[in-house]
């Protein structure tokens, strides 16, 4: 199959500045690098804005949107193709109707988006800082690619065997509640706040801190990190080297 190699050095390089994307065993290391590769060649990177694509910028994308499926495959992507980057937050008009019936409009800034059938949108300088802010269990890219998971599936993300829909959208929905109670008690929590906004964006934001910040989503959310280790079949917190001392 036609690929698109990527170098030894801008690998390393991709590493450094995502460490989330590293891995204990070489061969997750190495099929990472193999799934990026084949994304890379799948998907067309489009720029916004005079800002120009560089060969660093599209490998970083197309490693976080890979570490999601590093066990699924990236067939569950094949729904879009084209991925665009802008160079910062890309204010959208919205409209809401309330529960009387009367429509809001308003103005969105948006890190990233999930159009139905493409493309991805992301804003870049979110995706270059993602190495630092996983701290804060921010990753914009995976955030939207978990999107494309779920709706690639009618709602839900591909189930393994051995997870049913009734357990996990029980699970789910349990954690959700008691999430929103935190939020709505000025509670600090692991996870982005945002999360609180709606089920799905919980799922999402509950996924970025799985994959970045994992040892910590995991001590405050056993459960729910169990059940994404069954579903993503990873376990970052044990996948991933302990970090470097500074």
């Amino acid at each position: 199959m036609q690929r698109r190699a990527v170098p030894d050095d801008l690998w390393k390089r991709t590493l450094v500045r995502y460490p989330f994307l590293q891995r204990r065993d070489p061969a997750d290391g190495a099929e990472l690098r193999r799934l990026t590769s084949l994304f890379l060649d799948r998907k067309e990177f489009t720029c916004t804005g005079g800002l120009k694509l560089t060969d660093a910028m599209a490998v970083s994308i197309a490693a976080q949107a890979a570490l999601p499926v590093l066990r699924l495959g990236l067939d569950v992507y094949e729904g879009f193709v084209g991925i665009t980057v802008h160079p910062d937050v890309v204010v959208a008009q919205r409209s809401q109707e309330d529960v009387d019936g009367v429509v809001h409009e308003f103005e969105a800034e948006l890190l990233g988006e999930v159009i139905p059938g493409g493309p991805v949108m992301l804003s870049w300088p979110h995706v270059r800082r993602a190495g630092h802010s996983a701290a804060a269990s921010l990753n914009v890219v995976i955030h939207e690619f978990v999107h494309v998971l779920e709706r690639a599936a009618g709602g839900l993300p591909p189930l393994p065997p051995g997870l049913t829909a009734q357990e996990f959208d029980s699970t789910l929905a349990q954690e959700f509640a008691h999430f929103v109670q935190r939020v709505e008690a000025d509670e600090t929590t692991v996870l982005d706040p945002y999360g609180a906004s709606a089920q799905d964006e919980f799922f999402a934001v509950a996924s970025e801190a799985f994959f970045v910040n994992a040892a910590q989503m995991q001590k405050e959310h056993p459960v729910l990190y169990g059940m994404l280790c069954r579903l993503f079949l990873q376990d970052p917190a044990a996948d991933q080297p302990p970090a470097r001392r500074t």
